[in-house]
């Protein structure tokens, strides 16, 4: 195998005047040095672990094995998360708001505490998920927000909403960019999509069972009468799931060095599969934080385009995820039918995602081209839901269910970091960035709702629509860069002589000593 001095002789990205003066090319003894020096992984164990040659039957069954265990487990946990999250949407049209005497913005302002916290616990969060045993880490946040969600159930005004919804934020923060890092380190690059999509369509898919169970608790009210409050019991019933499924993570979640269900032999051809990605191996960089990773990323345009791609998209969701069965309700249907109409809108995501899955899974390069096609019809949705009275509530509530695929666009953006960044320390950062964006866009979306303008929400809803123009931009730009960067990887290569076998093979070793994609030439991104 070529050593690390053989194999950088591309030029990198451009980079700053003062790093150029370390490039590869220039002094690629040092470089070499320093980047087996800084890594995680000893010359011996990057050998121990790339000598072994597996058949393809190995990694198939592999494979096999690691979607049996992790993807019914993290469809489970990734849907009860965003139940768990937005069902104060369902709870105040049960009564949430008067039982506890929310006035003006309070109600608002659940949702912007939660958001606030899940930003400011985002990158510690990353950070623990890189220095300690991923599966118990998540497991042990998933049972505390289990804990909180229960009590919410007992709360009595806003202070103790407040209060726990900001907790609740806290430890929910490291859900989905610890299932990003997992499916990383499990998965080829072009499995990443369509295995990330599976636990990513619980949105959709849980939330269709979550609404009948919700729909249920919510008729013992019609029975009852008012003093039933079901919106306590939507609480206690989500909080005993969570802490239920935060056990099962403690079992069986995790990377595959930690989790108990591999053997020796199958921990290192999991390690060997993803060889290929370029990206290194769950142990990569678990020790070490380099910081010219992380002046890589202020340079790097992706990296910014990932967290403004957030934002745009995170607008809108945290105003119809708080607000969207107020509006419903408010032009005219009940709370109960509130809950059965968003039964065919999460049907036609879980449809959405499985067309996608199955195609980006057989097809390479078309995460783009879906996220793309999947912010137009919102566009319209939320035009038709500002421009319509409240008179025309069937028409109104179709701009609603078409605007679903919009989650698409902000999905598949996160399946790029693992596919796209490499270096753990730079996946780190953007996925901590993009989170962060993504925050403060649910927390912008809950505002800009504001209550003095019920029933429509006209601003609220047009500002959502124009949120969805500027994302629509964003993604163009940010496909045709990554277009351009293949484009000009693939000529240097043609001028070297160098076979795509030779690509393939020095990238894979560069990935193992955790070098980004700006430094490893071979490196290939994935649209």
């Amino acid at each position: 195998m070529a050593s690390v001095t053989e194999i950088t002789t591309l030029p990198v990205e451009t980079r700053s005047t003062s790093e150029k003066s370390r490039d590869p090319e220039k002094d690629p003894e040092k470089v070499g040095t320093e980047i087996s020096e800084k890594s995680s992984i000893s010359a011996g164990e990057v050998q121990e672990d790339a000598a072994p040659q597996y058949t393809e039957e190995q990694y198939k069954a592999l494979k096999r094995k690691a979607d049996r265990y992790l993807l019914p487990l993290m469809w489970l946990c990734y849907g009860i998360q965003q139940t768990d999250k937005t069902s104060i949407g369902t709870q105040a049209t049960f009564g949430l708001r008067t039982d506890t005497g929310l006035v003006g913005q309070q109600y608002s302002w659940l949702t912007t505490a939660f958001y606030l916290t899940y930003m400011c616990f985002e990158f510690p969060s990353n950070i623990i998920l890189q220095r300690y045993l991923m599966g118990r880490t998540l497991s042990c946040y998933m049972l505390c927000w289990g804990i909180v969600v229960l009590c919410i159930g007992f709360a009595h005004n806003f202070t103790q909403l407040v209060a726990l919804r900001a907790l609740q934020g806290m430890f929910e923060c490291c859900i989905s960019p610890g299932f990003i890092l997992v499916v990383g380190s499990w998965y080829k690059t072009r499995e990443h999509a369509s295995r990330s999509l599976v636990f990513q369509s619980a949105n959709a898919g849980f939330g269709i069972i979550s609404n009948l169970v919700l729909y249920g608790i919510g008729s013992v009210q019609y029975r009852r009468g008012p003093e039933f409050q079901a919106w306590r019991y939507m609480s206690y019933f989500l909080g005993s799931l969570t802490i239920l499924a935060a056990i099962l993570c403690f079992l069986l979640l995790g990377t595959p060095s930690e989790v108990r269900w591999l053997s020796a032999e199958e921990k290192k051809i999991a390690n060997a599969r993803i060889a290929t990605n370029n990206t290194g191996h769950d142990r990569t960089g678990i020790k070490r934080w380099q910081w010219k990773q992380a002046r890589e990323c202020l340079v790097d345009p992706c990296f910014w385009f990932a967290g403004v791609n957030a934002f745009l998209s995170s607008v809108p969701n945290g105003g119809i995820t708080t607000f969207g069965s107020i509006i419903n309700q408010s032009a005219g249907f009940t709370n109960l039918q509130v809950i059965l109409l968003d039964i065919p809108r999460s049907v036609a995501s879980v449809l959405w995602f499985v067309v996608i899955g199955l195609i980006t899974s057989r097809k390479k390069d078309l995460r783009m081209y879906f996220m793309i096609v999947s912010v137009l019809p919102p566009i319209a949705g939320f035009a038709m839901m500002a421009a319509l009275p409240s008179a025309y509530k069937w028409a109104r509530w179709t701009g609603y269910f078409i605007s679903v695929t919009s989650v698409v666009a902000l999905f598949l953006a996160w399946t790029l970091i693992p596919s796209n960044v490499a270096g753990r320390t730079k996946r780190t950062l953007t996925s901590s960035f993009s989170f962060v964006a993504y925050c403060v866009g649910n927390m912008v979306g809950s505002q800009i709702f504001a209550a003095k303008d019920a029933p429509r929400y006209i601003p609220g809803t047009a500002g959502c629509a124009v949120c969805f123009g500027l994302e629509l931009i964003v993604l163009i730009i940010w496909r045709i860069t990554l277009v351009m960067r293949n484009r000009r990887r693939e000529k240097n290569l043609r001028e070297q002589g160098i076979t795509e076998e030779e690509r393939v093979e020095r990238g894979k070793e560069l990935g193992e000593q955790d070098c980004t994609d700006f430094e490893n030439p071979y490196f290939r991104y994935t649209m």
